[in-house]
C-alpha cells in the first residue's frame, strides 16, 4: 500500500480497546483538501456518531487554508463519513447494544489521492486495564534488557 499518512490518533490506542477497524471516505468542502495536503488536521479528541443512517465525525479540527479567502469553512464543523449502508447498519447495532464508540485512528491519502479515515469500533479501557498494560510493557522491556546483557 502506498498511502501518505497525514495524522494519527495515538491516544486512541492507549485509552480504548480496538475491536474492529474500517476504512471510510470523508466528505470535505472548499479548501479543506488543500489544508489536509499540508497536514493541518487534528483528530486527537474526535469521535463519530450515527445519526439518520449517516456516520458523522465530530471535533475534528482542519485549519483553514490561508490562500483560500472566502472558500474556507468552519474548522470544527461536523463532517459526514462515507460508508456503505450495510456497514452503517452493522455499526449502529453494535454501538447501541454494546456501548461501543467510534474513534478515528488515522487520516491518510489513498493511492488514488482520496482522503480516507481509518475508523475504529472501540470500548473504553478502565484504569486497571491501563495499569496492566504498563506492567506488561515494563516486564517485556526488562526481559529484553536481560537477554541483551547475556548475549
Amino acid at each position: 500500500m502506498n498511502e501518505k499518512i497525514i495524522a494519527t490518533n495515538r491516544k486512541a490506542w492507549r485509552d480504548y480497546h480496538i475491536l474492529e477497524i474500517l476504512e471510510c471516505g470523508i466528505e470535505l468542502r472548499g479548501s479543506e483538501v488543500k489544508s489536509l495536503r499540508i497536514g493541518k488536521i487534528n483528530i486527537n479528541d474526535s469521535f463519530a456518531r450515527i445519526e439518520n443512517n449517516q456516520v458523522i465525525l465530530y471535533n475534528t479540527h482542519i485549519s483553514p487554508y490561508e490562500k483560500a479567502s472566502f472558500f474556507n469553512v468552519e474548522p470544527t464543523r461536523p463532517r459526514r463519513l462515507l460508508l456503505h449502508k450495510k456497514q452503517i447498519a452493522r455499526l449502529a447495532g453494535q454501538v447501541v447494544q454494546k456501548g461501543y464508540t467510534l474513534i478515528p485512528l488515522k487520516v491518510y491519502f489513498s493511492e488514488r489521492g482520496f482522503a480516507k479515515i481509518e475508523l475504529a469500533l472501540c470500548k473504553g479501557k478502565k484504569l486497571y486495564d491501563k495499569r496492566e498494560e504498563i506492567k506488561k510493557r515494563e516486564t517485556e522491556l526488562f526481559m529484553r534488557r536481560l537477554l541483551k546483557k547475556r548475549g
